[in-house]
């Protein structure tokens, strides 16, 4: 067993990719550090584990012809979501769909309400939208992904090389049979025969398990992926890793005999974690962390991004800020613009950002400009794990592009609605509150016998009643001929007042 230990007052610093993995009871956070960097964190709280990769057996509630798609209830709060393009020929459906040609796309004759149905989870609920799930079933192993029901050997487009993608075909191929087929991860481009043949054994074993789970009446959990520090180690697996750091010794343990089983390359990088800071301090994490959970991203230069996340799309406005160049306006936006892609690569992976994202660069003039920074960009975005599509420039001059949302973003996991914008992101002024509350006074002068009116309200428009608009008060005192009194209430947001009649 792996005993490698960073002792109490020697922490490594080593230049190149590690992962920091710090585990507590409750929660458990892995950062992934390029060269003293933070490119990525993962958080996966106890109570709120990711779903993604998980294999149900579960009762279809509803079917929705005019959107070709069906709810399906797999034990959770709510529903979760399966499109008909999410429906393969080689999964169970309907058991009088024809399998050998299947070209039927409408929902109701793939589906019937009542149905019991083997799905797996490809998106966790997001916001207000319950689970997008599939019945094209996938495993994952270190090298291998097993597709149960198909025939198919599949390569990831990563391994370039013909001659190595060939011969990982030829080596899997005598793993595929009636039950499945497979498809090459990008971690296997070095790999050997024994090593695929230990991976395409290991995944029949776990397939074989979930098959016999699928005899269980109603709705259940048939597989559940693995937890976080361990998936994400596994998932690492072909990445130019330096080092593991694990700060819970009974963590440590678990990846140390995972490793050995079936990472033993990985063995060697892993080290139990106990010097004198935190782990996440190591590397500043922690501030890392909540500076991604501003709006505002400096750049070194003295430009800046302003990234702002919506149930749409998130947008991300770049802006010259203190920078004035050397030389002239043009090269000045064209090197902030530049900047800015390493800057917006980094963000996207750091926040976990997904689906639709709209980039407003600073107008450039000349075409070459605009090509360098669309190249900039999709170079920066080359290291990044999770699939992304730029369009180009738009007639706008924006930067349309997708990168690929499976998981919550870092903000919605570790943020929620601010009860005093609604997270709309602004208030009303004091003095619109203030005229909404003359205005509200006025409204109840003329339908109520009042001898007088108390208002509570927020201290900042408390104060200002109080202070420089005590004139428009007594204004409107007059106006009503009645007393209006104030009650300063420091429990009150700023855009909450109750005016109580007397």
């Amino acid at each position: 067993m792996n005993t490698g230990r960073i002792k109490p007052g020697k922490v490594k610093r080593r230049i190149g990719s590690e992962l920091l993995i710090n585990v507590t009871p409750t929660e458990a956070r892995v950062a992934l550090v390029e060269h003293g960097v933070l490119q990525e964190v993962h958080i996966e709280r106890r109570m709120k584990r990711g779903l993604v990769g998980n294999i149900y057996k579960g009762k279809v509630s509803r079917v929705l012809p005019g959107m070709q798609a069906a709810f399906v209830d797999i034990g959770l709060e709510k529903a979760a979501f399966l499109h008909a393009s999410d429906i393969v020929p080689h999964t169970e459906c309907v058991a009088d769909v024809e399998k050998g040609n299947f070209v039927v796309r409408d929902i109701a004759e793939l589906v019937r309400q009542g149905q019991d149905i083997i799905v797996q989870v490809v998106k966790d609920p997001l916001g207000t939208k319950g689970a997008r799930l599939t019945t094209d079933i996938t495993l994952p192993s270190r090298y291998l992904v097993f597709m149960p029901g198909s025939s198919h050997i599949g390569v990831s487009q990563r391994i370039e090389s013909g001659s190595v993608r060939d011969r990982l075909r030829k080596l899997t191929e005598p793993f595929v049979d009636d039950d499945g087929g497979f498809i090459i991860r990008t971690a296997a481009e070095n790999a050997g025969e024994d090593e695929l043949v230990q991976d395409a054994a290991f995944l029949r074993r776990v397939w074989a398990k979930v098959s016999e789970r699928r005899k269980r009446r109603g709705v259940a959990l048939l597989y559940q992926d693995l937890a976080l520090p361990v998936r994400i180690v596994r998932d690492f697996v072909g990445t130019a890793l330096d080092q593991i750091q694990v700060d819970s010794s009974e963590t440590f343990e678990e990846l140390s005999l995972f490793a050995q089983e079936f990472m033993p390359e990985v063995a060697g990088k892993l080290e139990f974690y106990n010097g004198p800071v935190p782990i996440f301090d190591l590397y500043d994490v922690e501030n890392e962390v909540q500076r991604a959970l501003g709006r505002k991203v400096e750049l070194k230069s003295g430009g800046y991004l302003i990234i702002d996340q919506t149930e749409a799309m998130t947008t991300v406005d770049i802006n010259t800020g203190a920078f004035v160049g050397h030389r002239n306006l043009e090269d000045t936006i064209f090197n902030t613009n530049l900047e800015a892609t390493q800057a917006i690569a980094r963000q996207l992976r750091l926040r976990n950002l997904g689906g639709i994202i709209i980039i407003d660069f600073i107008d450039m003039l000349e075409a070459e400009h605009r090509k360098r920074v669309l190249s900039g960009l999709q170079s920066a975005l080359s290291g990044d794990r999770v699939k992304t599509n730029i369009s180009g420039f738009s007639g706008l001059g924006l930067v349309e592009m997708t990168r690929k949302r499976t998981r919550e973003s870092l903000e919605h996991v570790l943020c929620g609605e601010c009860p005093s914008c609604k997270g709309t992101g602004s208030l009303k002024t004091v003095e619109t509150v203030t005229y909404e509350i003359f205005r509200e006074i006025l409204r109840l002068e003329k339908g109520y016998d009042a001898d007088e009116f108390l208002v509570y309200c927020a201290p900042a428009v408390y104060h200002s009643l109080k202070g420089e608009e005590s004139h428009l008060l007594a204004e409107l005192e007059v106006s009503v001929s009645k007393r209006v009194r104030l009650q300063n209430e420091p429990m009150y947001a700023q855009n909450k007042f109750d005016v109580v009649i007397m």
